[in-house]
């Protein structure tokens, strides 16, 4: 019988409430599970897929709804792209300059990592006007981050609050290459320069204060672009006028959504789970060096390379988690992964500090203030720092009403931390997690059984 009662209740107006309700006598979680496919990577496949010649065949593709949101970016642009599914997604690419004029507004959705991507694409496509929009919470993050880098370069992009938020306009020119020295560690940031340097002459470097995730850089040389990389400068400079091929992609598991079994594992008395084909890229998993920090039992089994990235089996019990400091160049390698950090933490003996992650206060919602809000609620003891949080642990949770924001990272944090809670939690727009995640209330009922 299972431990927990877990209801999803879809409201009048489509939003939906996860409701978990813990059986006083506690539970464990068991079993052998798989998660959605890389997200960052996903969104890379179809993109590079779109500009190459010929065609991109990917495997394992997250179905969220922010892939599906560069699907449909990219086949308004004029690639031809199969209905997305896990088994198979065939790409039939474009070429590189070879965008047509959309006959309409691109709509990215919920998804930064299309927009600020797609940018460097748009604007680097001489004569061709191009306008690009997302929802509500995509239209209120900043985007100077991206379009400043891209004028440097001699791009024509304008938008709301002096061309830092969506709409934004776009029209296409011939771009000059510049060395960017970026202020932040950000892949999007790298992503979108190097990918408006393949159809620029000349060569396009970033230098980054510390080292963000290289899924790009991996791809790019896959698909036949030529890079160099210097590690001790954090440097990576692509030559322009590139020709791209396409390729046989496989998606490893998001190692971003292993997260939240990862921590539940830990913090729930008597589990012990095995998440199957996690992407173990070394620019990805901080999360695995913070969990250590604070004396998790994850182990590495069946490791193996699939498709130019590093995979593995991980398998986690539970354990006592201590607190730990979170702060300088792990922040890039983990900042998806806070959320859910936060809540290992308030299970952790002592005090946990995070710091250098003010990027949470522009993600879907303000990470830092919602989820100290939302934890605390049920009883925790956080306290919000200008850069991170302040978490003392081993304070007792009680089940009460919580909200994601409409955050899926957010929401499914909430998920994890009431199994662990006393009585009945219910998370308010939990449909949140169909972003990354959209079996998340499936798998979560399959390990409480």
């Amino acid at each position: 019988m299972s431990a927990a009662v877990i209801n999803l209740e879809t409201q009048a107006n489509a939003s939906q409430n996860l409701i978990i309700q813990r059986s006083p006598a506690g539970l464990s979680l068991q079993g052998r599970i798989k998660v959605p496919g890389d997200k960052s990577i996903s969104h890379r496949a179809l993109m590079l897929g779109a500009i190459a010649q010929g065609e991109t065949e990917i495997q394992g593709l997250l179905l969220g709804e922010d892939p599906r949101s560069t699907a449909n970016c990219f086949r308004a642009l004029g690639a031809e792209i199969s209905e997305l599914n896990t088994e198979l997604v065939k790409v039939k690419g474009i070429g590189l300059g070879n965008f047509q004029e959309p006959v309409d507004i691109l709509d990215a959705g919920n998804s930064g990592t299309t927009i600020r991507l797609m940018l460097g694409l748009l604007a680097s496509h001489p004569g061709r006007f191009f306008a690009v929009t997302g929802d509500g919470s995509l239209r209120s993050r900043p985007m100077s981050r991206v379009v400043k880098p891209l004028q440097q370069m001699a791009a024509q992009i304008w938008g709301r609050k002096g061309n830092t938020l969506a709409p934004l306009a776009i029209q296409g020119q011939a771009l000059k290459p510049i060395h960017y020295h970026s202020p932040i560690a950000s892949a999007q940031v790298k992503s979108c320069i190097l990918l408006a340097g393949l159809n620029t002459e000349g060569k396009t470097t970033v230098t980054e204060p510390a080292l963000s995730r290289d899924h790009s850089e991996r791809m790019l040389r896959a698909f036949g672009a030529e890079l160099s990389i210097d590690p001790e400068t954090n440097s990576v400079t692509v030559t322009g006028n590139a020709k791209l091929y396409g390729q046989k992609v496989v998606v490893p598991g998001d190692i971003s959504s292993a997260a939240f079994w990862l921590v539940a594992g830990s913090i729930v008395p008597g589990s012990e789970l095995v998440v199957e084909n996690v992407g173990v890229n070394p620019t990805r998993t901080g999360i695995l060096e913070a969990l250590a920090m604070m004396g998790a039992d994850i182990q590495l089994e069946n490791q193996r390379e699939v498709a130019g990235e590093p995979v593995a089996d991980l398998r986690v019990r539970s354990s006592q988690l201590k607190s730990c400091t979170i702060a300088g160049d792990i922040i890039p390698r983990l900042i998806d992964e806070i959320p859910i950090l936060a809540v290992a933490a308030t299970f952790a003996e002592g005090t946990t500090v995070i710091k250098d992650a003010a990027e949470l206060r522009v993600k879907e919602s303000d990470r830092i203030t919602v989820m100290a809000q939302q934890l605390n609620k049920m009883g925790a003891k956080i306290t919000e720092l200008p850069d991170g949080m302040e978490i003392t642990g081993g304070t007792a949770l009680v089940g009460t009403d919580v909200d994601s924001y409409t955050d899926h990272r957010i929401g499914m944090s909430l998920a994890i931390a009431s199994l662990n809670a006393t009585g009945t939690t219910t998370i308010y727009r939990a449909e949140a997690a169909a972003i990354s995640y959209p079996n998340f209330t499936d798998t979560l009922v399959k390990v409480c059984q």
